[in-house]
């Protein structure tokens, strides 16, 4: 097989992918990609995404606990004195 010859079976697995989803046009983009997403115990999509946003949520409230009081948020917690 010579170099230059390339065919379906010699691309990547991304060459091919991004080829059918140019040639297909019914294709939505506007489709949510996380509708697939269910729960199941231990290391998942699912799991990652929920901690994530809890994360954030403990961040903001961390910072706005230090803006509103003025000082550090391990000393307005009382652990530095």
């Amino acid at each position: 097989m010579p170099l230059n010859d390339i065919n379906e079976s010699s691309k990547s697995n991304l060459e091919n992918e991004t080829d059918n989803a140019t040639s297909n046009s019914s294709i939505d983009s506007n489709k949510d990609c996380y509708e697939s997403i269910e729960y199941n115990f231990g290391w998942n999509k699912y799991s990652e995404i929920t901690n994530g946003r809890f994360a954030m949520i403990g961040f903001l409230s961390i910072l706005i606990i230090e803006i509103l009081s003025q000082t550090s948020f391990l000393s307005w917690t009382g652990i530095l004195n």
